[in-house]
């Protein structure tokens, strides 16, 4: 009986830590936004994403490069760089609520803005 109980607590500990585990990395997420449509427009896909306080954005190049992504008004999220290969990428951790519009420097003219909304 002794030999069960001792099981029985051994599986429940597990449980437990692996249930604890999952809770801290299901709390942040990562979503990603594209430059460039995949049908080759000048846009990002999607060009409005909305998030919590925390989570990450990924943006990825994808078509009809050079792109970046600027943040009006925050250099702290702004990617002024480039990217010209496709499938190069970088991420932007959004700590604090609010509207963050951005733009790609040399497609602006040509509508390529978009949007974060951080809850």
């Amino acid at each position: 009986m002794q030999s069960f109980i001792r099981k029985f607590a051994a599986a429940c500990c597990a449980f437990l830590m692996l249930f604890g585990l999952g809770i801290g990395s299901a709390n942040a997420a990562t979503v990603e936004v594209k430059l460039g449509t995949d049908a080759g427009m000048l846009a990002f896909e999607p060009n409005s994403v909305s998030i919590k306080a925390g989570d990450t954005v990924k943006f990825v190049n994808n078509k009809l490069a050079p792109h970046n992504a600027v943040f009006e008004g925050h250099d702290e999220y702004s990617h002024t760089d480039l990217a010209f290969n496709p499938g190069e990428s970088w991420e932007e951790t959004f700590s604090e609520a609010g509207t963050f519009d951005f733009y790609c420097e040399p497609h602006r003219g040509a509508g390529m803005v978009g949007q974060v909304i951080v809850e």
